[in-house]
């Protein structure tokens, strides 16, 4: 009995040892397992992070160049100045030249009527963009008919918006009597001047700032 319990004793120690060990390996495969299953759900949710982000800033821009191709679209959103076109101008500080050349040709009435008119308002770098010595010709007395005739070519009868023209070409005429080219397929341009700032609604017309001084034809 006594070799029968030694082996008993040694087969039940050996057996422990065994499922002591294959408690450890099986223990270790789990924990392994649960690692490697947090890792891949880590890096599947970083991917789907990632993808996600990637997505709302495809959105986001699709909705800014949306937003982006209506202003041109329209030139601009409408602002509304509480003054006439004159005090509007004044007001603004960027058409100083323009004001200048308004009062030199005796036009400040005029532009402060009724109307309503829409004026191509070109800023004081536009002015400054023509030739050297051409503004200070044209505010001399003896060239005021000319003068005039540059500044009414600004000029529309009616109140013209950015809508009015979005997706078309056509030419108007202007209080100067010339007609103008207005193209309104890509923003708005008036013959080489590109419209950098639309819809100014003043007590008596409207306002478009262009980025050049147009001329009539001769």
């Amino acid at each position: 009995m006594n070799g029968l319990s030694g082996l008993h004793c040694f087969l039940t120690s050996n057996i422990q040892v065994f499922h002591n060990i294959n408690d450890r390996v099986l223990a270790n495969r789990m924990e392994r397992a649960i690692h490697i299953r947090e890792r891949r759900l880590k890096g599947f949710t970083f991917f789907k992070l990632i993808h996600l982000s990637e997505f709302i800033m495809k959105i986001a821009k699709s909705i800014k160049g949306a937003l982006l191709g209506s202003v041109l679209a329209l030139g601009s959103v409408t602002t509304v100045s509480a003054g006439d076109i004159v005090d509007t101008a004044v007001s603004a500080g960027n058409f100083n030249t323009l004001v200048t050349a308004v009062k030199a040709a005796g036009l400040v009435d005029t532009l402060k009527g009724d109307g309503p008119f829409t004026v191509f308002a070109p800023t004081d770098e536009a002015f400054s963009a023509l030739p050297e010595g051409t503004i200070e010709n044209l505010l001399k007395p003896e060239n005021r008919d000319q003068l005039v005739s540059i500044l009414t070519y600004h000029v529309l009868p009616g109140k013209v918006m950015s809508s009015d023209v979005n997706a078309r070409q056509f030419t108007t005429a202007t209080v100067q009597g010339s007609e103008v080219f207005i193209n309104g397929m890509s923003g708005v341009s008036v013959d080489n001047a590109k419209v950098i700032k639309a819809n100014i609604e003043t007590e008596n017309g409207v306002i478009h700032v262009i980025d050049t001084v147009i001329l009539p034809k001769s």
